[in-house]
């Protein structure tokens, strides 16, 4: 998923997009208005050399003003004097920097942070800068000549975020210690501490009148403070990712939040209700699912969404989970959706209004996989942490717990018939168990590769199963026995499902949907559209709608194609459709004469004339060859385009030729990328390796360099000078094993991975870089 990077500009009565200053090619940590409303300061990300900038831009035009350059690492926090003529910035380089808010020019650097410095505020009267630490410590400085007044300890762990109230006497401060401590302005002396948060605080904010505090916490809540006493007046919960910023508007009525769910949220600034949530960005959909009815879509994300399933129009937000909506699962009755969720919990919901109904917990590692059984009366899920696990579907108490497999199960799935739980993990395994009792059945293995995905047959008879490395099987239920491989699919298989009639088996891949004949394993058609690996797939209930959730933020919504009527002598090699594969084996007998199955016209020879026909009948599958991401690592630009010419020259009328020709424009336009774009990393979270996939426009040197959350680097990665193309596929796309420079396995957490690309003098364009964020989870 390629995501945007830059500043939005919103009107807070119409929640309105205005503006989107664009123009970094890193993520932005903090931004800032000037007194006067004329311009915006921000902060620039993690990266190395040049990016630790901060920039200004002019709020009515959207125009770059000035870049401000000298930090040495990630700029996270800028701040305005109050009278706007200068600008303090703070960095994890451990300095302050003061600068001249017109001219952009350095004023003075400010030294003494022991470690990087996560926050920087001006007080009221101008005279003072605060400035908040990993040290641990808060530490006051002279505005004007940037010496030090004082060092307030007392934090016991590292400080995020600090705030100075209206009347400047009072500062207070944030930290991963839990607690939010208010401080004397003046003396440093310790006021208050305010404790509640259950998990580490992020940031801190006074309100204009000097009331209330908010702060906002790992915890997935804000939370209301009495700003004299520090005791607790209301906790905001909705977001379902962590909140790292927190703004009141200028008249105190509303907070303005900002979260790593991608959502500006707009809250009551006394009751704390929800006013808006304001959207544009995207993060990852990891699952869909149809309500019984037929109705109503569900997409998980970073949180569980509901969309009329005709007009697409979103219908709720089910608010709560704590991390992306992972399965989804509605009940047979469609009152009730079940959710898994990254914080290992499970999550129903009713289905009607979106409220909470139960949290369920047991599981110690994330619930990938969720499902109802026939009679709605149990619910079955797949976990992270190895097991299988039964609960009661209306109280959510555990029923039992299922033992064997020796890694993560991605998916579980019950059979038509209820008695049945089948479950794919990736020690390489399906394994079927007693629904009531939980013993094991059964266990189907041939294939060493692992699994992450299974699915039932209507009539119970068969299974479906799907993996990494174009694995994608039907096996016998009763048997185990190995039935077919479908064959043809280029990539990691994420998900599968039957249609309701049986007959059509739908699997999602790397930015395709492909249909399958249930009962012979031939392809049927190839559905294009996603940007990103699809990661769901679900038949609507009559069975003439499939929704499809990908890693690009989005949720599609497809009619089944009609079946096409074959043209048999396009399909070279006989596998009942004609695709890339037939075009290659054209390509590959050119100049061949005599009697050759390749020789569509029957003139003799294999030449461009065959060849321009087996392309024009790509339109037997649901999208140009052009998108088939073995066809572009198969062809080269110059090939096509040589293909192309000939085809042009020789004048052809025929429609057959002339959309073959038609059909080759769109290959060679497609051969090479029209930019060059680095992409979200597979999987992600990860544990232990992950591939790195990346579009070159021009043949360029290509380096991935991989960062902690300071901005150290981890691990680099030379790729060397390679030609255009598209580089996303594990035999290509770049490979990390999450180990260091020496060799060392790299703890849980958050990592930043940059693409830096240097064109070759002749391409005419200039460097590129892009920085994206993963995730290993042990």
């Amino acid at each position: 998923m390629t995501s945007a990077i830059g500043i939005w500009l919103y009107d807070t009565e119409t929640h309105q997009e205005i503006a989107l200053l664009t123009g970094h090619t890193r993520e932005i940590l903090s931004i800032s208005y000037s007194p006067d409303g004329n311009t915006i300061a921000d902060g620039n990300t993690i990266a190395g050399g040049s990016w630790h900038t901060v920039h200004l831009w002019d709020v009515t035009t959207g125009a770059h003003k000035h870049t401000l350059t000298g930090h040495g690492s990630a700029v996270t926090s800028v701040a305005y004097n109050p009278d706007g003529n200068t600008i303090a910035s703070a960095s994890l380089d451990r300095t302050v920097r003061l600068w001249e808010a017109t001219t952009g020019a350095h004023k003075h650097t400010i030294t003494g942070h022991t470690a990087g410095i996560t926050s920087v505020a001006y007080s009221p009267d101008g005279n003072t800068i605060a400035s908040g630490s990993w040290d641990q410590t808060v530490r006051l400085w002279d505005a004007t000549t940037g010496a030090h007044k004082r060092t307030i300890t007392g934090h016991t762990d590292r400080i995020y975020s600090i705030s100075y109230s209206p009347d400047g006497n009072t500062i207070a401060s944030a930290s991963r210690d839990l607690t939010i401590r208010l401080w004397d302005a003046t003396t440093g002396t310790h006021k208050h501490t305010i404790t509640g948060h259950m998990g580490r605080v992020m940031t801190v904010s006074y309100s204009p009148d000097g009331n209330t505090i908010a702060s906002a916490s790992w915890d997935l809540t804000i939370r209301l403070w009495d700003a004299t006493t520090g005791a607790h007046k209301r906790t905001i919960t909705g977001h379902p990712g962590v909140v790292t910023s927190i703004s009141y508007s200028p008249n105190g009525n509303t907070i303005a939040t900002g979260s790593w769910d991608d959502t500006v949220r707009l809250w009551e600034a006394t009751t704390g209700a929800h006013k808006h949530t304001i959207t544009g960005h995207t993060d990852w959909v990891n699952s869909v699912a149809f309500s019984p009815d037929g109705n109503t879509i569900a997409t998980g994300s970073r949180g569980i969404h509901l969309w009329d399933a005709t007009t697409g129009a979103y219908k709720h937000t089910l608010t709560g989970n704590r991390g992306e909506g992972l399965g989804i699962s509605y009940s047979p009755d469609g009152n009730t959706i079940a959710t898994g969720s990254w914080d290992n919990t499970v999550h129903l919901w009713d289905a009607t209004i979106g409220v909470h109904k139960h949290t369920i917990t047991g599981h110690t590692a994330a619930p990938y996989s969720v499902s109802y059984s026939p009679d709605g009366n149990t619910i079955v899920t797949g976990s992270w942490d190895n097991t299988v696990r039964l609960w009661d579907a209306t109280t959510g108490a555990h029923k039992h717990t299922i033992t064997g497999h020796t890694d993560r199960v991605y998916s579980v799935s019950y059979s038509p018939d209820g008695n049945t739980i089948a479950s794919a993990s990736w020690d390489g395994t399906v394994r079927l168990w007693d629904a009531t009792t939980g013993a094991h059945k059964h266990t189907i293995t041939g294939h060493a590769r692992s699994f992450s995905s299974v699915s039932y047959s209507p009539d119970g008879n068969t299974i479906a199963t799907g993996g990494n490395y174009d694995n994608l099987h039907l096996w016998d239920v009763t048997t185990g026995a190995h039935k077919h491989a479908l064959t043809g699919n280029p990539s990691d298989v994420l998900s599968v499902a039957f249609s309701p009639d049986g007959r059509t088996l739908a699997s999602g891949s790397y930015r395709t949907v492909r249909l399958w004949d249930a009962t012979t394993g031939a392809h049927k058609h190839t559905i294009i559209g996603h940007t990103d690996w699809v990661t769901s797939v679900a038949f609507s209930p009559d069975g003439n709608t499939i929704a499809s959730g990908s890693w690009d933020g989005t949720g599609l919504l497809w009619d089944i194609p009609s079946t096409p009527t074959q043209q048999v002598k396009a399909d070279v090699n006989g596998d009942s459709v004609v695709d890339r594969l037939d075009l290659i084996l054209i390509a590959d007998r050119f100049g061949q004469t005599g009697q050759n199955d390749a020789d569509l016209n029957g003139d003799g020879v294999v030449n461009i004339l065959d060849l321009v026909l087996v392309i024009g009948a790509f339109g037997n599958a649901a999208a140009a060859p052009s998108l088939h991401p073995q066809t572009l690592a198969r062809l080269t630009t110059t090939e096509v385009e040589g293909w192309l010419t000939q085809a042009q020259e020789m004048d052809l009328t025929d429609p057959a030729y002339l959309r073959g020709i038609a059909m080759l424009e769109q290959l060679l336009a497609a051969l090479t990328p029209k930019e060059t774009v680095l992409l979200a990393n597979y999987p992600n979270p990860f544990n232990p390796e992950t591939w790195i996939p990346y579009h070159l426009a021009d043949a360029a040197a290509a380096q991935i360099a991989i960062y902690d959350t300071k901005g150290a680097p981890v691990r680099r990665l030379d790729l060397g000078h390679q030609p255009a193309g598209f580089y996303t596929d594990k035999a290509k796309a770049a490979y990390w094993d999450g180990r260091n420079e020496s060799g060392e396995s790299v703890a849980s957490g958050v990592y930043f991975y940059q693409l830096r690309v240097s064109p070759s003098q002749s391409a005419g364009t200039g460097d590129y870089s892009s920085l994206r964020r993963m995730v290993i989870l042990k």
